[in-house]
């Protein structure tokens, strides 16, 4: 297993960003549960069989998980990418289905949704994580 500067750079980019996104969930208020609840239903519609309350620590606890294992240089950089990819894909699917975030042809974001569109840097992190081929 060797030390790669570009993965460890990618790792602790995205593994910082969503472990502070999870750690800022800890609290979520009902009504802030409830929309992301209902947002993550559009991709996932199992989430909405949960209380918000429940789906909210779930979300948060999923990212602080995601983030350490991001972070932790122990964990295989291929099993990290997969779960960021997991992930990434899950918010870059809410961002496809959400209506109003796209122009007509379904791939543009409006102004609405850039702030979801902009996402779709996680998947590419993550598959260069995933993909990534050690020198011989």
């Amino acid at each position: 297993m060797g030390f790669s500067i570009s993965n460890a750079a990618l790792r602790l980019v995205s593994g910082a960003f969503i472990l502070n996104s999870g750690v800022g969930k800890l609290g979520l208020d009902p009504e802030h549960a409830a929309g992301l609840q209902a947002s993550a239903a559009r991709v996932i519609p199992q989430a909405a069989t949960l209380e918000p309350e429940q789906f909210g620590r779930y979300l948060s606890f999923a990212e602080i998980g995601i983030g350490s294992a991001l972070l932790l240089p122990f964990i295989p950089t291929r099993l990290a990418g997969l779960m960021l990819g997991g992930f990434s894909g899950g918010l870059f699917a809410n961002y496809l289905k959400a209506p109003g975030l796209t122009e007509a042809d379904g791939i543009r974001p409006t102004p609405a949704g850039v702030a979801l569109a902009k996402d779709v840097w996680l998947v590419g992190i993550a598959a260069a994580l995933i993909f990534h081929r050690k020198r011989r």
